[in-house]
């Protein structure tokens, strides 16, 4: 993990929205947590009123900074979090401020 590069992601409204949206599948997505287990469609983050262009890039920006991961199934691109990574990262924030 890459503190400025997680910081870099993190830093952009929709970006914090998307991590925040994953964490609670539920309440955002209206798909039980133990169903979310496999991810996300990538078409369910188009709740945000961005365009799937602008969807996709962000995702594939939390993706490169290792706070979420991606996988296909079917033609479809399931998003999930990485809770070691955000983790590590709240952790490496924490011992340094």
């Amino acid at each position: 993990m890459y503190l400025e590069d997680v910081m870099k992601a993190l830093a952009h409204p929709a970006r914090m929205e998307m991590l925040i949206w994953l964490k609670e599948p539920n309440q955002y997505f209206g798909v039980p947590k133990d169903e979310a287990g496999e991810g996300i469609s990538a078409g369910q983050f188009e709740r945000s009123g961005l365009s799937q262009s602008a969807v996709s890039a962000h995702l594939a920006t939390l993706q490169r900074a290792g706070l979420i991961s991606s996988k296909r199934v079917g033609q479809r691109v399931l998003y999930r979090r990485e809770e070691d990574t955000i983790k590590e990262f709240i952790k490496t924030l924490n011992g340094m401020l």
